[in-house]
């Protein structure tokens, strides 16, 4: 800070200047080292009996007052060694170049030895100090000056700069230049990366940064995704120099000299705003091969994420945009520099609802440096930047109780729509454009941060959006498909809770019914009209019903839902609704997946009111047994179907379409097609299509084919189910429009949400199993019912799957995340094994044999059907 303020104060003589720079850091060093004279009287100087010490910031100030005031200096004494006599040595060789000119040849030959001149570098002159280190055998003078560069912000960022080639006088010039401006000051730095000091003056430096560098050695504009610096020069400058382990120390010191001042520059001095050439310092820095190593990950690196995550959003959004040019090795050493810090401060801290590791500051920047990483991953992958859905052309209504909400002084959440995360917006893409990362998603995701993770804390700081308080929820690829459905249940869990209040409320001030629930009341035998029906006068009359919880009864049976009977709901729905015998869809018997009919007579309506069934599953937090291509969860987070979602939608058309695209024939002459196609309706009549004004005119040619297959896999995909989807696609969104689904989840985890995993691995079920009523662990007759379920069939484990936890799929995570209890229901009995779904608990009696529990258990999970009270 006092070199920033020396330089711009009106002292303008050169030899002045750098008169009044030496005297302060003499000052600095008198302060803080002291003259070495054991019985010093100087009241100022550390060496005195009595003086109280001061750090460094305080010992700076008081030194620029000393220098005002003209305060007495201490001469240095015969016993001092290290930094300060080192110092007073070059100070006296200065000083005597202020009253002097001219500097004898000797005395040049001696600077240049040392390359004390040196204070930015170039790949040139990293190798002619190499060369000439290695002849002497001594690199002592490359590790000074690696030290003071890359502890210098202003030199790092002047360094290795990828314009035109310089001749020898234009960089004779430049060096002169900086000699003249910070020559003392670099020295003082960091005279080598062994004898670095807290107190290094370089400190200094860094906030000039911005008012006169900016331009001097690159005036060329950049585009939005350049930088001045050549990068595949520090990447060989590294490669020659990391296999030294003295000169590796010196980058590892010099990174924890430079961190702090780079860090106070972003975000007190606004630097980059100044000289966006200041991005060169974080260019170069990242390309450490070593950067991961166990050296860095205490200190250096920490500090380097503080001060990278205090980069500006233009900044981080040029940074995304260099990086999404990078190999997907080098995103890949990126990714796990970041994350071996994450699982490094996770590990060894002890993290709790006392101590959340949303409070520790290295993990935190590490996750967002790791965005910037993540979204230079998905802009470097393969884009789909055009095929985006139409938004819904009619505003999902408000609900009525929405003047209520705001009299209350609680206006409806996000009314504005789904959270966007800041650097998305900057950059102008999302996750979901990218149809292939770099590297996949799942390399992103941190398994020991989500162990530790308390995740009703993390969902709060979510939802405050305080300044103070990080929210990995923000960052969700970092969080695993558990992790997010878990801050999701929350979500919707707590505006269940606020409908319910808000009912009350609204009860009492219009003294309307009171209504908290969702209640749907339906036959078995005519459960599609009774729910239906029902759903669809509410998405009529009040779509804010929707989102509160839902409470489901039989008529004619005695069970309390408590989350089962609504589980049996949605699965007897869900049967019944893909009937193909109702034809709102087609079932294709080879890929085992459910489309739009596009000939259905059913209205929009009927398909509206299945997205609500959707939506209503996610939001309740159940499984559905919908088999639907992955297309569709893609268009339904905006994402219309292309060409290659015909891959796993309509396989053998994708086939067809790809051997038509790879023919090295004549396709006009050969093929003989045209831009009319045909498809077969309900009952089996063909119905024919132009893809193109007069298609049946138009041949397919060589030229052409690739238009031909595009339209033919828009009109598969998109037009010919149009109406059908929208319609879905709006019912889904009334359930879910304010729910951050869409920011935390990708298409492949939404079609995990609804359905489910289909690994069921019972080994995991069993170590997690929980016991009650007198079993345990080692009971006879748990070892036999193990035993015996392991024995099962993959249907008859799905048929105990369904009649104990009221579905046949495993949650998020798998079967390793259900939390099921086998709980004690009497001695030996003929009576069948009996459960409670919504708590996922088995009721199982001592029978007397392996043999009768096989044959009692199988029996129980056949002809389960309805319920009744216990």
């Amino acid at each position: 800070v006092i070199m920033g303020v020396i330089l711009i104060s009106p002292i303008h003589p050169i030899l002045k200047r750098a008169a009044a720079k030496h005297l302060i850091e003499r000052y600095y060093h008198q302060l803080t080292e002291g003259c070495g004279n054991e019985s010093c009287s100087n009241s100022w100087c550390a060496s005195s009996v009595g003086f109280n010490r001061m750090d460094n910031n305080a010992a700076a100030v008081k030194a620029l007052e000393l220098y005002k005031v003209n305060a007495k200096l201490c001469d240095p004494h015969p016993s001092k060694k290290g930094t300060a006599s080192a110092y007073l040595e070059s100070s006296a060789h200065s000083n005597s170049a202020c009253s002097n000119r001219k500097m004898n040849h000797k005395d040049v030959h001696s600077v240049r030895d040392n390359f004390k001149d040196v204070n930015y570098l170039t790949e040139e002159k990293v190798y002619e100090i190499l060369d000439i280190c290695g002849e002497k055998e001594d690199y002592s003078p490359l590790i000074r000056v690696i030290g003071r560069v890359f502890s210098s912000a202003e030199g790092l960022v002047q360094s290795f700069r990828r314009s035109k080639p310089h001749t020898k006088e234009e960089l004779k010039s430049l060096q002169g230049k900086d000699e003249d401006k910070d020559e003392d000051e670099k020295e003082a730095a960091a005279c080598s990366a062994t004898a670095m000091e807290e107190d290094s003056p370089a400190s200094s430096s860094s906030s000039r940064l911005g008012e006169g560098s900016s331009g001097e050695n690159d005036v060329q504009k950049l585009a939005p995704d350049e930088v001045s610096v050549d990068i595949e020069a520090v990447r060989r400058v590294y490669e020659r120099l990391l296999s030294n382990e003295k000169i590796e120390a010196a980058f590892l010191n010099a990174l924890v000299y430079l961190s702090p001042n780079v860090e106070c520059d972003l975000t007190y001095h606004n630097v980059y705003s100044r000289d966006q050439n200041y991005l060169n310092l974080f260019v170069i820095v990242m390309e450490n091969s070593n950067l991961h190593s166990p050296e860095y990950l205490e200190i250096a690196l920490p500090q380097f994420c503080k001060a990278m995550s205090k980069l500006p959003l233009a900044a981080q959004a040029k940074l995304a945009r260099l990086w999404s040019h990078y190999s997907a090795e080098q995103i890949r050493r990126m990714v796990e520099t970041f994350q071996q810090l994450i699982t490094y401060k996770v590990i060894s801290n002890e993290f709790n609802s006392r101590n959340l590791v949303n409070d520790d500051d290295a993990v935190v920047a590490s996750t967002k440096c790791l965005k910037i990483v993540y979204y230079a991953n998905v802009l470097g992958g393969d884009l789909d930047m055009e095929h985006n859905e139409e938004e819904d052309e009619e505003p999902i209504p408000e609900s009525s109780e929405l003047t209520l909400q705001e009299l209350l002084g609680e206006e409806r959440r996000n009314k504005k729509g789904p959270r966007v995360d800041p650097l998305e917006t900057e950059l102008g893409i999302r996750t979901n454009d990218c149809r292939r990362p770099l590297i996949p998603f799942e390399e992103f995701v941190n398994e020991p941060l989500n162990e530790v993770l308390e995740m009703d804390k993390d969902y709060t700081f979510f939802k405050v959006e305080t300044e103070n308080k990080f929210s990995f929820m923000t960052c969700p690829f970092i969080l695993n498909a558990v992790t997010k459905n878990l801050g999701l249940y929350y979500d919707n869990r707590i505006r269940m809770y606020s409908e319910r209040r808000i009912t009350v409320l609204y009860s009492l001030v219009q003294g309307q019914q009171l209504n908290p629930y969702l209640r749907l009341k339906v036959r078995r035998d005519h459960i599609i009209d009774d729910a239906l029906v029902r759903l669809e006068m509410i998405a009529m009359e009040n779509p804010a019903d929707l989102k509160k919880q839902l409470y489901v009864e039989f008529e004619g049976e005695q069970g309390v839902d408590e989350g089962g009977v609504s589980k049996e709901f949605f699965q007897l729905v869900v049967e019944e609704i893909f009937n193909p015998d109702i034809g709102m869809f087609t079932y294709d018997e080879r890929t085992k997946l459910f489309w739009f009919n596009a000939s259905s007579f059913e209205n929009e309506g009927q398909y509206t009111l299945i997205g609500i069934v959707l939506g209503l599953a996610i939001y309740n937090n159940c499984i559905l047994d919908v088999h639907f291509p992955m297309v569709v969860y893609r268009k339904l987070m905006g994402k219309k179907g292309t060409f290659r979602d015909l891959a796993d939608a309509n396989p053998v058309l994708y086939q067809s379409l790809t051997e038509l695209l790879d023919y090295e024939g004549s396709v006009e002459d050969d093929m003989m097609i045209t831009f009319q196609i045909s498809q077969t309706d309900l009952f089996g009549n063909p119905l024919m299509y132009d893809l193109r004004e007069n298609g049946d005119k138009i041949p397919v040619t060589n030229e052409n084919r690739k238009e031909f297959v595009a339209q033919y896999a828009e009109y598969m995909l998109n037009k010919s189910v149009e109406k059908q989807f929208k319609a879905f696609r709006r019912g889904f969104h009334m359930v879910t429009n304010e729910s951050p689904l869409k920011y935390l989840f990708r298409p492949e985890e939404i079609e995990l949400l609804i359905c489910g995993s289909r690994n069921l691995d019972f080994l995991a079920l069993e170590e997690t199993t929980e016991y009650d009523g007198g079993y345990n662990r080692d009971s006879r007759i748990i070892k036999e019912f193990w035993e015996t379920l392991h024995s099962f069939g993959e249907e008859q484990k799905r048929l105990f799957l369904q009649f104990t936890t009221g579905t046949d799929r495993a949650p998020v995570g798998g079967l390793g995340k259900l939390k099921m209890i086998i709980a004690k229901n009497g001695p030996d009995t003929d009576r069948l094994p009996t459960s409670h779904t919504c708590f996922n608990v088995l009721l199982l009696p001592e029978y007397s044999s392996k043999e009768k529990l096989r044959e009692r258990l199988l029996k129980a999970i056949t002809y389960a059907k309805g319920f009744g009270m216990l």
